[in-house]
């Protein structure tokens, strides 16, 4: 069992599905764990979760877009604690609105009766590849850089089967985490002298309270993507948030990933090994 009593974790989307099943896990094994997140009762109540679980959390309301809000965090985090040791950047997600309706160009577009790529709302696709993008640049920053003043530590950013695959409907969605691959590849490379580990996760399908809608009837049966999915899906079924915890904490583990930098580990149930013929 990987003990954690000595490490100092920060954890940006720190309130969601997979996010908050990581941070129980690590907060169980011993480790400082901060949560950052746009909503502070979310994760101010999960903080009180894990600290009435016996763990030592702290919940920050913090904008992983805008780096004054990091740079407090940071500061808050290293007065109570000390310096990180651990990144985990979990900040992301789809914009509804920056969605297609279709899987492919209608003319319906055109005229406005229908959303495609012509006419999505541009506010809502550049919002979505702020956030996707820079909310894992910025916290990789002001983080990286204390902890390579601090002789090192360890990154873990988000990818998802979108990185590999562009996925219909989600342009956005798709353009952000392929880059969060090169990226982290290029900031694995960069950060190497700093004794700075920097790798990510390819999260498969898991449902959370934004994907629900697309993948789940309200009856609790798949829609007609959530088929398409599990169709391609070699295991027949969706992720579980406790089965991405391993593969984070394998690799924020010096010792049995010590030396493992600059990878992507996909945990998808063998989607990405599925043709589907």
């Amino acid at each position: 069992m990987l003990e954690l009593s000595s490490r100092i974790i920060m954890i940006t989307g720190g309130a969601g599905t997979l996010c908050s099943a990581a941070a129980r896990d690590l907060a169980a094994r011993g480790a400082r764990v901060a949560l950052l997140g746009r909503t502070e009762a979310k994760v101010v109540a999960l903080a009180a979760e894990l600290e009435a679980a016996g763990g030592t959390a702290i919940g920050l309301r913090v904008d992983v877009t805008n780096e004054t809000d990091l740079k407090a965090a940071l500061a808050d985090v290293r007065e109570r604690w000390g310096t990180p040791d651990v990144l985990l950047n979990g900040a992301g997600g789809k914009d509804l609105k920056a969605l297609t309706d279709t899987v492919a160009f209608t003319t319906a577009e055109l005229d406005g009766s229908g959303t495609g790529f012509f006419n999505l709302d541009t506010a809502a696709l550049s919002g979505e590849i702020d956030l996707n993008i820079m909310g894992t640049v910025l916290p990789s920053r002001v983080v990286g850089a204390a902890m390579a003043a601090n002789g090192g530590g360890s990154i873990v950013n988000f990818a998802s089967m979108n990185s590999y695959r562009p996925l219909s409907r989600a342009p956005g969605y798709a353009l952000a985490k392929a880059a969060i691959v090169n990226f982290t590849q290029w900031l694995a490379v960069y950060l190497a002298p700093a004794n700075i580990r920097v790798n990510a996760v390819a999260p498969g399908f898991f449902v959370n309270d934004r994907s629900r809608k697309l993948l789940m009837t309200e009856d609790g049966g798949f829609s007609e993507r959530g088929k398409q999915v599990v169709g391609h899906t070699p295991m027949g079924r969706f992720g579980e948030a406790r089965e991405l915890v391993g593969a984070i904490r394998w690799l924020i583990d010096d010792e049995a990933a010590g030396f493992v930098t600059g990878v992507c580990v996909p945990v998808d149930g063998g989607f990405l090994a599925c043709s589907g013929l």
